[in-house]
Order: structure tokens, then C-alpha cells, then sequence
């Protein structure tokens, strides 16, 4: 089936219900999986190498030749009642793939179901260097893979204090009120991928080539996809009609602020904010774009969700436990700014 051709036969996916959540089965019309971006890259002058094989036998392997490398993998569900005006492209964090929207570590309804339940055309991506778009051989990638171990996301994820954390999960401590299911740690863990921190041009040249393919659309993006999702929208403002971000950084100025004057833009915090040190300078900075592209006669909505009484969210807001909350307020937004019918 061609992307973007309409087939007469919708395709019904019964999701198994968790923790009371709508049992309707989604229906689409259609559903898939695509790569896009990359290159050839050519290695030569590497010397045969002898890898040994179970059993004690020498496997011959020559690294030589021409590789296809720096390639995004893509997946996208189109419900058969579509309701969005245009795609929502999901991307996103550091060391993370396209799972983050998938589902949830205790096994519930991701965004990526929500929002196709709620009519959108969604398309969900692992980055160059990460999950299914996989890695390239050293001469590629410059420097080498960081990874983190089982106490990192703890404080980066803003789950609690950088003391508060134990090998032993009764011994956690956990910020009070908070929504994540820490009873799943272990099942977010096994999510977190190996990632590099020399890959940025090659995976903004993979969105920018997503983008062209199945755009104009509307971005929803997360951590450190915030920066590409800003530059992303700088480049193409003609095919971003909107910028959802959820706790990333907006890199620019009042140039860029005067670009993007007709693209709308709201970013999403959730709790616990001012206990951490790297998300409060990140509101600050955001906080400031939204006044140079107030003057610049665009909009920057800063939502703050214990403000609106949604509290405890953690910097996975996707997976904390009130996920269908806070994608109601996506949804709020969007609707708001004329982009569902």
C-alpha cells in the first residue's frame, strides 16, 4: 500500500483494555512503517578481521565496502475517522525511541493510541542512532555511545532528589504526589537506548526529510527533540502548523521568533519544576522566547499544569499515570488553535 492512498478495507486493532481505559477498538485505515533520511558512507584500508563463532570457528569479516547509514525509522497509524486537519509527527527525547509514545512501562495506553483515537494521523520516529533506525560502525559516528545506568533517569526524569535514590525500590523516595508508575522502573529502564552526542546534524537532516515527505503537520516533541522541533519549524514554517513541546528547550532568537510569528507554540511543564535546577533555566529560556515572539506578533504558551491543577507529572509525562490528562490538554490546545475539524 502506497502512503497516503485511501484503501476500502479499515483495518480494526482490538487494544486490550488496562486499568479502565476505553475498550473500543481502534479502527484505521490504514498503518505502517517506512525509513527515510541517510547516506552511503564508503570504508576502506580496514584489515580482515577473524571473529570467532561458537564452537571455536574463525568467521572471516571484511569491513570494506559501501554502507547505507544515518537512515529514521517511521511508523504511522491513520484512523479510519481522521479528525486532525493534518499528521502529528512525534518525537522523541534523548536516549529514548518512539516506544516513549507507545505505551507505558506498567503496560497502559500510550499517546501514540490516544491521539490516533482521537483522530489524528500520527507518526511516530526513531532517531538516527537509535531503536530500529540503528547504529553505524565507529568510522561514521564520532566519539562514542553514552549510557545510562539504572539511577540516571531518576534525577534526570525528575522522579525525585538526587538522594532519594536506592538500588533498593523500597528504599526509593520519590517526589510526594508523584504520577509515574514506579512500580514499572524497571520496564522504563529497559527502554533507555545508548545515544550520541555528535549526531545532531544527522538526525535534523533525517526530520527535515520526514518532514518534506508527509508534511504540512503538526509536531509534538519531548526533551531533547525540543531543540530539532524549533529548528525543524525554522526551516520548513511553510509545513509546521504546530510546535507542542513537552519540557524542551526553544533555541533562538528574535529572528527566529519573527520566522515562526505564524506557527503557534506551546510547551507543556509538569511538576516539581523549581527542584530542579536544569528545568528551571529551561522555562527561564523558553519563558523569554515567548516574549520576543510576542513581539514579534506570534505566540508562545507556556502551560504550567499544576497551575491547572494537574499535578505530579514527572519529565515523562507521556507514561506518568495520568497520561490520558495531559494529552487532553494537548488536544485542548490544538483544538483551540483550529487544527481538528
Amino acid at each position: 500500500m502506497r502512503l497516503g492512498v485511501a484503501i476500502g478495507l479499515a483495518i480494526g486493532l482490538t487494544v486490550v483494555p488496562a486499568m479502565g481505559e476505553d475498550p473500543a477498538p481502534i479502527v484505521l485505515r490504514d498503518m505502517g512503517s517506512f525509513y527515510v533520511g541517510g547516506r552511503q558512507v564508503n570504508i576502506s584500508g580496514e584489515p580482515l578481521r577473524r571473529v570467532p563463532l561458537p564452537g571455536g570457528q574463525l568467521q572471516k569479516v571484511d569491513h570494506n565496502g559501501t554502507y547505507s547509514v544515518e537512515q529514521m525509522y517511521v511508523q504511522y497509524a491513520l484512523p479510519q475517522n481522521r479528525r486532525g486537519k493534518f499528521p502529528l509527527l512525534m518525537w522523541h527525547g534523548g536516549g529514548l525511541t518512539g516506544v516513549s509514545y507507545e505505551t507505558t512501562p506498567d503496560g497502559r495506553e500510550g499517546w501514540l493510541n490516544m491521539f490516533v483515537r482521537k483522530g489524528w494521523d500520527v507518526y511516530v520516529s526513531d532517531a538516527v542512532e537509535r531503536g530500529r533506525a540503528g547504529w553505524a560502525m565507529p568510522e561514521v559516528f564520532a566519539g562514542e555511545p553514552v549510557f545510562s545506568s539504572e539511577q540516571t533517569p531518576w534525577v534526570n526524569f525528575r522522579f525525585g532528589d538526587p538522594g532519594s535514590w536506592s538500588p533498593d525500590p523500597k528504599q526509593r523516595r520519590p517526589f510526594a504526589g508523584s504520577q509515574f508508575p514506579f512500580e514499572s522502573y524497571d520496564n522504563l529502564l529497559k527502554e533507555i537506548v545508548p545515544r550520541w552526542l555528535t549526531t545532531n546534524d544527522a538526525i535534523m537532516a533525517a526530520y527535515l526529510q520526514l518532514i518534506d515527505k508527509v508534511c504540512p503537520c503538526v509536531l509534538l516533541v519531548h526533551s531533547q527533540s525540543g531543540t530539532f522541533g524549533y529548528r525543524a519549524a525554522v526551516a520548513r514554517p511553510d509545513k509546521i502548523k504546530a510546535l507542542v513541546v513537552i519540557e524542551g528547550t526553544l533555541r533562538g532568537d528574535a529572528s527566529t521568533a519573527a520566522a515562526l510569528k505564524n506557527v503557534p507554540i506551546v510547551v507543556i511543564y509538569g511538576d516539581d519544576i523549581d527542584r530542579s535546577p536544569s528545568f528551571s533555566e529551561q522555562r527561564e529560556t523558553n519563558t523569554k522566547m515567548a516574549g520576543l515572539t510576542k513581539a514579534a506578533g506570534g505566540s508562545i504558551d507556556i502551560v504550567n499544569l499544576p497551575d491547572m491543577g494537574i499535578k505530579g507529572n514527572s519529565h515523562m509525562m507521556m507514561m506518568d499515570k495520568n497520561n490520558g490528562e495531559v494529552a487532553n490538554v494537548i488536544q485542548d490546545w490544538l483544538v483551540a488553535k483550529g487544527l481538528v475539524d
